[in-house]
């Protein structure tokens, strides 16, 4: 392993990690997951009232998506080049208005454009809040990733659980009360943001040289390497979002149960899911810092 000299590279391993600042961008991960997984567990009660069928609810899927996974990468490049401690909150923002938007959509149209936005949030999110964590880790990137995922895996699956005893018994328009959740995400994450720029601020002159490993792969073993890892993680989620979507669909259709029995098999269902991708996330950042 080369090392190359960069100049000006933040140091942050001597002065140890943030933990009140990990311990809020775990926080607002569990909300921001929570509201995004709102959206599936949604779907029958949307189907029913609005007389959706199939075909939309994959296409309002779809929509979710593109918007929340897709756009990642494009947001992280240009986060990884011009740092937006503050994107974190607009992105919460985002989130916020699309919740609003759904919980007022009264056609198939309206609730394509909440999930898109909804999701356009998340992808704003995301990137940031993810090399936000490893800046504060001081050194310490495997637990400050687990936490993070921690927070992430916990909302996944709480989101169907709020949909059963929340939205269920009060109808479409309660999905309202979830903006606070968002408001509140959005305070937690301007604090982070206001954090980081005073840091930034009081570090000004004092950044010195600092040497980062460099790898000493082939352009051609690198693209191959990444070529692999899209290929099992867009197979791993297609098949993840497949099930999560229609999950409820089949256990309604398949067993007779209602839909909040359905909702609450889903929440089961996602919840061993997150303790699997914790303890995979764990074992992968443990193996990572001995490498």
């Amino acid at each position: 392993m080369q090392k190359q000299v960069v100049a000006n590279a933040p140091i942050v391993a001597a002065e140890g990690a943030a933990f009140s600042i990990l311990v809020a961008l775990s926080v607002s991960h569990m909300l921001n997951d929570t509201m995004q997984s709102l959206m599936p567990a949604l779907y029958p009660m949307l189907k029913t009232e609005l007389g959706l069928n199939f075909g939309e609810v994959g296409l309002i899927t779809l929509a979710f998506q593109l918007t929340a996974s897709l756009l990642q990468p494009m947001v992280g490049l240009v986060t990884d080049r011009k740092p937006m401690p503050y994107s974190l909150a607009a992105g919460m923002g985002f989130t916020l208005v699309g919740l609003l938007l759904l919980s007022r959509a009264d056609s198939f149209v309206g609730v394509l454009v909440a999930a898109a936005t909804i999701g356009l949030g998340s992808s704003i999110f995301h990137p940031e809040a993810s090399r936000m964590a490893r800046y504060a880790s001081g050194g310490q990137h495997g637990l400050a990733q687990s936490l993070f995922q921690v927070g992430g895996n916990a909302g996944s699956a709480l989101g169907p659980l709020l949909a059963a005893f929340i939205v269920m018994p009060s109808g479409q328009h309660s999905v309202a009360w979830f903006s606070l959740v968002a408001l509140l995400a959005m305070t937690i994450l301007g604090s982070v943001g206001r954090w980081y720029v005073r840091r930034q601020a009081s570090r000004g002159a004092k950044a010195r040289r600092v040497a980062v490993p460099q790898h000493t792969l082939s352009r051609g073993r690198v693209m191959m390497s990444l070529g692999i890892l899209i290929a099992l993680m867009f197979s791993k989620f297609f098949y993840m979002t497949s099930i999560g979507t229609y999950f409820t669909f089949y256990l309604i259709h398949q067993f007779g149960v209602s839909v909040e029995t359905a909702q609450i098999d889903l929440f089961i269902f996602l919840a061993a899911t997150a303790v699997a991708r914790s303890s995979a996330g764990r074992s992968a950042t443990g193996s990572g810092g001995n490498t």
